[in-house]
């Protein structure tokens, strides 16, 4: 879904709605989170704002009446959507370079022109963007910042950023990671999340869509350079480098602080499972749904059988229908928290 602001719907740029929309918004929930369009016709535009926003919906029974929508599913809905967005753009951004690097060579050979040094190096196959990594990191003194989306990750993959980080803290240098909520249940991603922060690192987990992301002292990025993850771009254009740790501290404001600790935040665990339930809204099948959140398939399986079990449904719109009508805290199961597995 795509937002676009009317000049004259009376706020700002920087304004999501309106302030009369907000009002009409409000005035909708006071009044029973109903109401019929002829009642309101002299905030017919605001109502419009408000349709195609998505904080109101047509009835599907009454089509001249409007429902309100529950803002806090929205947002967690369109900040998917636009961390998407923006990963996409970045992508195209970085491929744009490629993609006409035949023709600026063919243009600067024309007109005499010598490019001194790449700004953006293509690196291909693991060994060679690990080793690269590995040096990367290895030169980092001040800070290191780094998205790693998957879910918890290997023992052996482990030690190795274990090293590597505990380099730069003691050269005096600062980390920050991001993980996906997933993680969290992973006993040798536990193991060195306790470590880490003992030792002064920062992580977080963040459960929105988010792309991987190293960058090492404000100068150089690497994100990938293709979809199977076998390119690697490193980057050292100013502009673009910025634009990413601009990128990496909006997820890092949003995400929530990991301490290792065995026991599952609870809003940690409601957006977890509010995504288990979309994407299977979407019919998308189990296998895919613990890939892309980093849950193993028996895991994925016990979060749906609990939340099916709290609510008594048998179906998924049943818990869909549920879910939507109760705050984020109600989603955690009234039982015991899922422990990390091993």
């Amino acid at each position: 879904m795509r937002i676009t602001r009317d000049s004259g719907a009376g706020h700002s740029a920087d304004e999501l709605l309106s302030a009369g929309a907000r009002e009409v918004y409000l005035s909708i929930v006071r009044s029973g989170g109903r109401a019929k369009t002829r009642e309101h016709q002299a905030a017919e535009k605001q109502i419009q704002e408000l349709l195609d926003f998505g904080l109101l919906i047509h009835d599907t029974d009454d089509h001249s009446d409007v429902v309100a929508v529950d803002p806090r599913a929205l947002s967690i809905s369109l900040s998917s959507s636009w961390q998407r967005e923006a990963a996409q753009l970045l992508h195209r951004s970085v491929a744009l370079s490629a993609d006409l690097r035949d023709l600026g060579d063919a243009f600067s050979e024309l007109s005499g022109q010598t490019e001194a040094s790449s700004k953006i190096e293509y690196v291909h196959g693991y060994q060679s963007i690990n080793q690269r990594l590995a040096m990367l990191v290895d030169s980092c003194t001040h800070e290191l910042m780094t998205a790693q989306p998957g879910g918890g990750r290997s023992a052996e993959a482990l030690r190795s950023a274990f090293d590597r980080d505990r380099g730069v803290l003691r050269r005096g240098g600062t980390t920050r990671s991001i993980y996906q909520p997933s993680a969290r249940y992973s006993s040798p991603t536990l193991e060195y999340v306790e470590t880490m922060t003992a030792a002064g690192s920062q992580i977080r987990t963040l459960g929105e869509p988010f792309s991987i992301m190293i960058i090492a002292d404000r100068k150089t990025a690497v994100i990938p350079g293709s979809e199977d993850m076998t390119q690697a771009a490193f980057v050292k254009d100013h502009a673009v480098v910025a634009y990413l740790i601009q990128l990496f501290e909006s997820l890092w404001e949003r995400a929530i602080p990991f301490h290792a600790n065995r026991e599952i935040p609870p809003q940690v665990l409601s957006s977890l499972r509010r995504q288990i339930v979309r994407f299977m809204a979407q019919g998308i099948g189990h296998r895919v749904i613990a890939r892309n959140l980093g849950l193993s398939e028996r895991t994925l399986a016990r979060h749906i059988a609990e939340m099916r079990e709290d609510y008594g449904v048998d179906t998924l719109f049943q818990l869909g229908w549920k879910l939507a009508q109760e705050p984020d805290q109600s989603i955690i199961s009234a039982s015991e928290e899922l422990s990390a597995e091993a």
